[in-house]
């Protein structure tokens, strides 16, 4: 609970040497009449700052209900020794209407009644409603004297600290009015820091969620997959993939690549997954299947100008041959005991989803053999820099890294966290595209 700061002895206006802000006509420094030259100026904007002097740093809104004006508010002064400028209303109304963004503080008397506001203790329903009309403010409550009770009472529902109406002086006031304009920031940025981190949480908690899980219950296969977003302190990029066994028992694997990297193509990335998915299991496959996604890639987009690579393989179930469709996709590659692991054909690679209406993909087959490791890749794994230099691995770099690593007897989740550290590691540092790697091996 907030703690009220520990009271001095008030020191009157005139031992201060302070005047009441009252002119002789009875009014405040700003219900004074406005000229037609200062009516034209800006908010926030008086006559002196017009004529190049320094501008006021704080602004206090006094809100108080006596007509006579008998809160007498002395001469303040910010920490850099300017002025606060003082604004006065009479209810609610008027201090809503004088509630301007350039008002830093309010001072609330706490006498102050409000028809229509009623409840156990009407002056802390003015409170609340003065907080509720001012979240953004630092607001001080005035209370008589001795009557610390209410005070604590204000502070404890929402006020930045209280003081005593009669003693009330320059010193006291100008330093209250610094201290519940730096706390109220203070427990502001406290609150928003808070805020950002429950909404990171809920958003790596949201992108953990939409993190493919592979259905191959029944299949042979292992399945490992290695994923790194391109995005800072992001789980999901534009990159995706999956893996199903329909009931016929072949196995479906998927990777792709959403063109950029931001949060848009993340989601995009995840709806075309899980269309995929969705027509894997509904039976279709090959230029039909590539055919559906480009509808949903083309009503999904944000631009007419994102498109998406994708490859596709489909592996019988026998495991032995595949079909394998590409959509301006890299190609797979395949790793055979007692042969170099080298690239699937990619002769017929069809063009990237969403460039081109109407456009086929051919389904070519493949032999894949009695045991073999399939590994599924996007661009982010081979588009990395080769030190300091403007070359990057290619994919003929990324085979010879893989087959050194198969050499040294790496496999699985083994061989897919060398494969992408190392070309981490080649380019000096952080891959700014994102990368994904998907494994399938069999073994007899």
């Amino acid at each position: 609970m907030p703690v009220p700061v520990p009271r001095q002895r008030a020191i009157p206006a005139v031992e201060s040497g302070q005047a009441p802000v009252a002119s002789p006509s009875g009014r405040s420094r700003e219900e004074a009449p406005r000229t037609e030259a200062t009516a034209a100026m800006p908010a926030g904007t008086t006559a002196g700052t017009a004529q190049g002097t320094t501008q006021p740093h704080l602004t206090l809104l006094l809100i108080e209900d006596d007509p006579g004006g008998s809160t007498a508010v002395p001469e303040l002064q910010d920490a850099a020794g300017r002025p606060i400028r003082i604004r006065t209303a009479r209810n609610l109304t008027e201090a809503e209407r004088l509630l301007t963004d350039d008002v830093h503080c309010i001072l609330l008397d706490l006498a102050l009644t409000a028809p229509g506001l009623s409840g156990d203790d009407e002056e802390l329903a003015v409170l609340r409603h003065v907080l509720r009309l001012a979240p953004r403010h630092a607001v001080l409550a005035l209370t008589a004297s001795g009557d610390a009770e209410r005070g604590t009472e204000a502070v404890r529902v929402g006020a930045q600290d209280y003081l005593f109406r009669d003693e009330l002086d320059a010193r006291l006031l100008s330093r209250a009015i610094r201290y519940a304009v730096e706390r109220k920031r203070s427990d502001t940025a406290e609150r928003r820091l808070a805020e950002g981190r429950m909404r990171a949480q809920e958003n790596r908690r949201l992108e953990r969620g939409l993190l493919p899980t592979p259905l191959l219950e029944g299949s042979s296969l292992r399945f490992a997959a290695r994923y790194r977003p391109g995005r800072s302190r992001a789980l999901l990029g534009g990159d995706f993939y999956d893996t199903v066994r329909t009931p016929d028992g072949t196995v479906h694997a998927m990777i792709g690549d959403v063109c950029g990297h931001g949060p848009d193509e993340a989601a995009l990335g995840v709806e075309l997954r899980i269309a995929w998915r969705a027509l894997t299991l509904a039976g279709l496959c090959g230029d039909e299947l590539l055919g559906t996604l480009q509808q949903v890639l083309e009503h999904e987009r944000s631009d007419d100008e994102i498109f998406a690579t994708l490859c596709t393989v489909d592996i019988a179930p026998d495991g032995r041959r595949a079909g394998l469709c590409l959509a301006g996709h890299p190609s797979p590659l395949i790793a055979r005991p007692g042969r170099p692991a080298k690239l699937l054909p990619y002769d017929n690679n069809g063009p990237a989803l969403g460039l081109l209406p109407g456009a086929r993909w051919p389904r070519m087959q493949v032999e894949l053999g009695a045991e073999w490791s399939l590994m599924l890749y996007t661009d982010g794994l081979i588009e990395g820099h080769i030190g300091q230099g403007r070359e990057r691995l290619g994919q003929d770099g990324m085979v010879e890294m893989v087959r050194r690593q198969l050499a040294e007897g790496l496999r699985g989740e083994e061989l897919l966290r060398a494969a992408v550290n190392e070309v981490r590691d080649l380019n000096g540092g952080e891959l700014t595209d994102d990368v994904a790697v998907l494994l399938l091996d069999r073994t007899p």
